[in-house]
């Protein structure tokens, strides 16, 4: 039986309900963070919840106690006997009236989730995204808030060209990431990615690599992408090699050895 944590209790997950007039699934009023769970820990904890914190400070959204979420993480983990994983902490901004106007004080939904590891993914094959852009001038581009539907046109358009993933460009044409995760490229021999700026998000994992292999913030364009010799993709629950850009290698399609370091150290 799957155990969630819904407000601040473990219940099980076919018996968890959440309010009908939730802003989180009326109006995608809130945050999420897909955490690592490996070997009895959230890999990270500390830099997800200050990225949960500076998302609700953009959003004016209360959070409980960072105390009281990190013991509801760990508590979902164990009462699923998970050794390694993922957890998903989703708030949203509770229960409010019709329109677009929040409550005077509103009270948050806070769920955790936990799922088993997924299965080994190989090298993965992206297009870059001509059906939506990056809004990088919007605060929203740099948190994990709950509306995802420029990702998801973007995921369907890789999918219906026969890729795995897409590249999103922002409103100036330039390379701001993948769907769900930080794009690195390796180009004229140095490891770069997208500056925040550009509209790629803080990712944890992003930070970890860039203190750990010395990597670059630069402004990328789709050119530059084309003349990468490895190009890899990172996540909290990933590091996955891009074998075909547009449907042209990248390198020799294989796990490349800055993609192996990256792997390593984080």
């Amino acid at each position: 039986m799957s155990l969630v944590w819904l407000n601040g209790a473990l219940r099980p997950a076919d018996a968890a309900g959440i309010d009908v007039a939730d802003r989180g699934f009326l109006l995608g009023d809130g945050l999420f963070e897909t955490l690592c769970w490996r070997d009895g820990a959230v890999v990270r904890l500390d830099a997800h919840l200050a990225r949960l914190a500076a998302g609700a400070a953009v959003l004016d959204l209360p959070l409980p106690p960072m105390a009281v979420l990190a013991a509801g993480l760990a508590d979902t983990a164990v009462a699923n006997g998970l050794t390694n994983g993922s957890l998903r902490l989703t708030v949203s901004a509770g229960v409010g009236a019709r329109g677009l106007a929040r409550p005077a004080q509103p009270q948050p939904t806070v769920l955790v989730t936990a799922a088993a590891p997924g299965a080994p993914m190989g090298p993965a094959k992206l297009v870059v995204a001509a059906t939506t852009r990056r809004n990088e001038h919007s605060p929203l581009s740099g948190i994990k808030c709950l509306n995802y539907l420029d990702h998801i046109l973007a995921r369907n358009e890789a999918a219906a060209r026969g890729a795995d993933d897409a590249v999103l460009l922002n409103t100036e044409g330039r390379v701001a990431c993948a769907t769900a995760a930080t794009l690195f490229a390796v180009v004229d021999g140095a490891l770069v990615t997208p500056p925040l700026a550009a509209g790629a998000l803080p990712g944890t994992r992003r930070a970890a690599v860039l203190a750990a292999l010395g990597g670059e913030e630069r402004g990328l364009d789709p050119a530059d992408l084309r003349r990468a010799t490895e190009m890899f993709l990172t996540s909290s629950l990933m590091v996955r090699s891009i074998s075909r850009l547009d449907g042209m290698p990248v390198g020799d399609g294989r796990c490349g050895p800055v993609a192996a370091a990256a792997v390593a150290a984080t």
